[in-house]
């Protein structure tokens, strides 16, 4: 110990400070590695006959005094015993860089995500908000996918009546994919701090096809490819819908997240998952069911093959859409679609045309074409989609493809009331088995270590609310006594 001078600091215009020489730290070792239940030595409850006996002795009154009081009781514990290496000064000496004031009474008790008053923390307050928000974010997004999905479905149903052109009809609705671009564009001037001209913005987007940008290259290899998939997933489905009913229509091409599994599996080597498994063998049933359903008969195994064929064409273009191009961000994948919209109207429209000239998709005039169906069905397109590749903005994707298979039993209640449909046994067995391995499906990866998690969990209360209990019990005889052993308090 010796006695150092400081200029400056006291009125004197000296400070003396007394100081100890510390060695280095040599990392003792503390009891609460050794039996981690030492730390609920602070929740001790002393009985009143026992301080009075033990007033000599600081500790008692330590075990009420928070953390440290707890780091005290140790350093005794270890000096008593003579532990080789102790250095009391050592402790002190950490507890000294990193000072802490003891909790106080109300601290040490409230629970997690409140404040010493006892109130929710800001914090815990802002995180439950912001889920709530999300929360209500996701059901407004699963109605209106729902809506939009189901809305399409049936509004091509009617607009065949009158305009017997599904191919047409595809490629009128695709026509409105340009229109992704710019309403991102007005979404990123009202929302964005950073605001960037149209040609900036539209750069910045093209980095996604590579460092040159789009070329014609890139168009015709990368963009192309999307367009065709794009357009034969709409106009089988469309197909579909003319053969078969929108229910079944509906309920079949939820099996495309299966194909998508199993294409993921194959081509992207994706984690296998047993649940998966299942989930696809459920849908590959439910097809069958499905086609039994009606007796096997041509006109509806067609639709059925027809809207199978939707379904794997969309399961094709998600999986290659990884497989070369990646993750896109909103902006990449609104200027994504816009292309898709050029390349319809660049290379498309002469499809329509030659199904006119060729009397296959015919129409005695324009006149008779009903405008306001074929605006209204490209308007629930446009809308679908925008909210399936925009939503996972503001909710989870889970709820966003809840959506999809929620609009089965909508387009179901409506066929019942416009259609001569029969929901037999076999076809609402094949109904659920289908929606059974689309939920299946929506199963994060980590799905069983969170429900082995959950069980622990569980388990664990149990036992301590089991324990709880019975410690309630047996401490009823020890009150009694005057002089009663300590007891574990939760």
């Amino acid at each position: 110990m010796g006695i150092r001078e400081f200029p400056g600091g006291a009125p004197g215009g000296k400070s003396i400070a007394i100081g100890m020489r510390r060695s280095p730290d040599v990392s003792p070792r503390r009891l609460s590695d050794i039996s981690p239940q030492l730390r609920q030595l602070k929740y001790l409850v002393v009985d009143e006959a026992i301080k009075e006996d033990l007033k000599w002795s600081r500790s008692v009154e330590d075990l009420t005094s928070g953390p440290v009081g707890l780091t005290s009781i140790e350093e005794r514990i270890l000096r008593i015993t003579g532990y080789y290496g102790y250095q009391p000064w050592a402790a002190s000496y950490k507890r000294e860089e990193r000072p802490r004031d003891p909790p106080g009474p109300a601290e040490a008790q409230a629970p997690v995500g409140t404040d010493p008053g006892g109130r929710p923390s800001p914090r815990c307050w802002r995180c439950s908000q912001a889920q709530l928000k999300k929360i209500f974010w996701g059901v407004a997004v699963v109605l209106c996918v729902c809506s939009s999905w189901a809305g399409a479905t049936q509004l091509a149903k009617l607009t065949f009546r009158k305009f017997d052109a599904p191919f047409t009809l595809t490629w009128f609705a695709t026509n409105w994919n340009f229109l992704f671009f710019p309403l991102y564009y007005a979404g990123h001037v009202c929302k964005s701090a950073e605001k960037q001209s149209v040609k900036q913005r539209y750069r910045e987007c093209c980095r996604f096809f590579g460092d040159n940008g789009l070329t014609l290259k890139v168009f015709f290899t990368k963009a192309a490819p999307f367009g065709v998939l794009w357009t034969l997933t709409n106009y089988l489905y469309l197909h579909a819908i003319k053969k078969i009913n929108t229910t079944d229509v509906s309920v079949l091409f939820c099996c495309n997240k299966a194909f998508v599994f199993l294409l993921s599996w194959i081509v992207l080597r994706d984690r296998f998952m047993g649940v998966r498994i299942v989930a696809a063998i459920l849908a590959i049933a439910g097809i069958v069911m499905m086609t039994y359903a009606d007796g096997f008969h041509s006109h509806s195994v067609i639709g059925i093959a027809l809207v199978v064929g939707s379904a794997s064409m969309s399961a094709l273009y998600k999986v290659l859409f990884k497989l070369l191009l990646g993750s896109a961000k909103f902006g990449e994948a609104a200027l994504f679609l816009s292309i898709l919209g050029v390349f319809n109207v660049l290379f498309i429209t002469c499809i329509p045309v030659i199904l006119y000239f060729t009397k296959v998709e015919y129409w005695s005039s324009f006149d008779d074409i009903p405008w306001g169906n074929l605006c209204g069905f490209s308007v629930l397109l446009l809308t679908f989609n925008i909210v399936l590749n925009f939503g996972i903005a503001v909710t989870y994707p889970t709820l966003m493809s809840l959506g999809i298979v929620l609009s089965v039993p909508v387009n179901a209640v409506v066929d019942r009331y416009t259609s001569k449909i029969v929901f037999n046994g076999v076809r609402v067995v094949a109904m659920v088995i289908i929606g059974l391995g689309f939920l299946l499906l929506l199963l994060p990866e980590e799905w069983d270590v969170w429900l082995i998690k959950l069980l622990t969990r569980l388990k664990v209360r149990k036992k301590e609310e089991a324990a709880e209990g019975g410690a309630d019990l047996g401490s009823g005889p020890q009150n009694k006594s005057g002089r009663a052993r300590p007891s574990f308090a939760r």
